[in-house]
Formats: C-alpha cells, sequence, structure tokens
C-alpha cells in the first residue's frame, strides 16, 4: 500500500499519520477541509515533499473524492476525517451528524465506486481504514473491565452517537457489497500539534498565561492514554496487516484521572518554567460545573492488537507527557496563532 488517501489530514492524529507514512516513503494525499482544528502548520514537515500532496476540501463532495481516488491510483483510504470535541457536539449536534454520519457514507459510497473498477490483484490488496473511539462504548464504571471489541455501543453524547453510526455505516459496506475495510478504535492521544481546547494542550497554554486551568466536576474521571506517535504506528499496522472485517482497540494501559493529569503538567511546568512569584501553577486548579452526560471512565483492552499485529505502546504516560509539555514550550509558534484566534480556548475541554 503506496498511494494513500488520509482525511482529516492536517488534524491531529491524521498530521501524525501523514508525517510517518511520508517518512516511510509512501505516497500520501491528505484531504481536509480545513475547518477550525485543521491547521496546515501541522503539516510543514512534508510540505515540500515529492510524496506528499494536500487538496483542501469536504469528504461528503462525491465527485472531489472519485477524482482523487483515480487521477492518485489510491491503494488505501485512512479515513481520519471527523468533528471529535464533545462539548461542541452538545452546544451543535447537526454538524456531527453532516461530517460524521454524512460525510462518512459519501466517503463510503465514493470509495465503493471506486474499488469495484479496480482489477483483481487491486481490489484484493484495498484497505479502507475507519479511525474511530473508545466514546463508542459509553461510560465504564471505576470497577469494570476495559472495553474490548466485543463491547457493546452505548454513545452517550452527540459526538459518541455520531461516531458509533459511522462505525456501523462501514461495517455494513463491508457485510452488504463486500467491501474490504479495517477499524479501529482508541483511547485519549495525547502529543504535539494537539488544537489548545483538549484536555493537555488547554492546560499547559492556560498555565503559562496564568489564566485558571479548569476541570470538570470532581477531577477523578479517568481515561486512558496513548502518546500520538504510539496510536500512529498502530493505525499503520491495522491497516497494512490488519484482517478484513475486523475492528481492534488501541490502548497504552495508562489510566489517569483528568487531576492527575493536570497536576503532573503543573509539576513539570514548575521545573522548566517556574513562576514568577515563586508559587506553583497548580494553584492555577479550579473545579468547574460537570458537563452533562460526563462519562466515568474510558479504559481499552489492546490485546487483540498486541496478539494478532504485534503492535505495542513504546511511550509510557510519564515521559510521554514531559516531551509533550516541552514540545508546547518549545514551539509557540505552532500554538501562539491558533490561540489568538477566535475558536481557540473557549470551551473546557476536558473528556
Amino acid at each position: 500500500m503506496q498511494r494513500i488517501l488520509v482525511t482529516g489530514g492536517a488534524g491531529f492524529i491524521g498530521s501524525a499519520v501523514v508525517r510517518r507514512l511520508v517518512g516511510k516513503g509512501r505516497h500520501v494525499v491528505t484531504l481536509d477541509k480545513l475547518t477550525y482544528a485543521g491547521n496546515l502548520s501541522s503539516l510543514k514537515a512534508v510540505a515540500a515533499s515529492p510524496n506528499h500532496r494536500f487538496v483542501q476540501g469536504d469528504i461528503a463532495d462525491r465527485a472531489l473524492v472519485s477524482n482523487l481516488l483515480r487521477e492518485e491510483r489510491i491503494e488505501a483510504v485512512m479515513h481520519l476525517a471527523a468533528e471529535s470535541h464533545v462539548d461542541r457536539s452538545i452546544d451543535g449536534p447537526a454538524e456531527f451528524v453532516q461530517t460524521n454520519v454524512v460525510g462518512t457514507c459519501g466517503l463510503l459510497d465514493a470509495a465503493l465506486e471506486y474499488w469495484r473498477e479496480l482489477d483483481m490483484p487491486r481490489r484484493e490488496a484495498f484497505r479502507f481504514h475507519h479511525v474511530s473511539t473508545d466514546e463508542v462504548f459509553g461510560d465504564l464504571p471505576f470497577d469494570g473491565s476495559p472495553f474490548s471489541e466485543e463491547t457493546p455501543y452505548a454513545p452517550r453524547s452527540p459526538y459518541a452517537a455520531s461516531k458509533a453510526a459511522s462505525d456501523h455505516f462501514v461495517r455494513a459496506w463491508h457485510a452488504t457489497y463486500g467491501f474490504p475495510i479495517v477499524l479501529s478504535n482508541c483511547a485519549n492521544n495525547y502529543g504535539p500539534y494537539q488544537f489548545p481546547e483538549k484536555l493537555i494542550p488547554l492546560a499547559v497554554l492556560n498555565a503559562l498565561e496564568g489564566k485558571a486551568i479548569p476541570i470538570y466536576g470532581s477531577g477523578l474521571n479517568i481515561r486512558d492514554w496513548i502518546y500520538i506517535d504510539d496510536h500512529a504506528a498502530a493505525l499503520e499496522a491495522v491497516l497494512t496487516r490488519g484482517s478484513v472485517g475486523t475492528s481492534y482497540n488501541v490502548g497504552a494501559r495508562q489510566e489517569r484521572t483528568n487531576l492527575a493529569v493536570v497536576e503532573a503538567i503543573c509539576e513539570r511546568l514548575d521545573a522548566k518554567v517556574p513562576r514568577g512569584d515563586g508559587r506553583s501553577y497548580s494553584e492555577l486548579i479550579a473545579m468547574v460545573a460537570d458537563r452533562p452526560g460526563h462519562d466515568r471512565r474510558y479504559a481499552i483492552e489492546p490485546t487483540r492488537i498486541e496478539r494478532e499485529l504485534g503492535w505495542r505502546p513504546e511511550v509510557g504516560f510519564a515521559r510521554g507527557l514531559e516531551m509533550t509539555v516541552d514540545w508546547y514550550l518549545d514551539n509557540q509558534w505552532w500554538w501562539a496563532p491558533i490561540r489568538s484566534g477566535k475558536n481557540a480556548g473557549e470551551r473546557v475541554g476536558f473528556g
């Protein structure tokens, strides 16, 4: 699979995938609508590569997608384009339905038509990789077993419901048309180039600016955290070695409460850039009213991907968080324009 279409490739996870694939010599076409969370600066490292082409456009634009597939002789699609912020889905669910459900169906239609035109060897080699989230499984009790691939779907936010619907449509295209799909559902990602409304970058940047660091409720909601480069490696493994029709859960077994994550961020900042008054950044932590339907815990059981594909995360949470904090300290060029924009940092974002 040397010619790959990546949708949402200017986003946080998508850009990490693009950088990885191009770095390995694959020809990548990035299709991104460049909504608020899409950022061409995240693709700066591959912008001049002859193996990368960027196209601004909507996955729901059937003609555009069909032309790209044919022009570029695409051998695989990695579908990461999505609206992904829970708070935004609560405020405006229709946009999430349009992008995550309607957009995915349009992309599937175009890809199915293209796949049917291929000769048999290329048809057999083709893959459509749909990238999803652990949030489709819903609320996990603090003492419950981690989500497995067999866990029933029980989404509790408009965002999670829209992703669950898109997962079902992808599976339906495989069952109904024989379309060669693979799926993955991942834990919370963190690392460089993450949009500053999400937990870790928001905490880092608010702290640097001396602003309150808001945490929902008691701060005891638990998430499984995976470093972005580990997730990108897992996605490549699923695309290239995953079994057709199979879903893979991607997790790092690194569960932390939101409060513990923010406290660790503050400790790192205290060590790297102490406040002028000698006080800890942790004094900026502020508990705020919980959001509706806030899931208590997400945890992923990654045994299948470990056993079948030989993937395992390489970056532990403590080291990954240090690298992430340090990246934001060293790369103001990337985040400062976003923070100065209208849509940045306006929401709590502590999923």
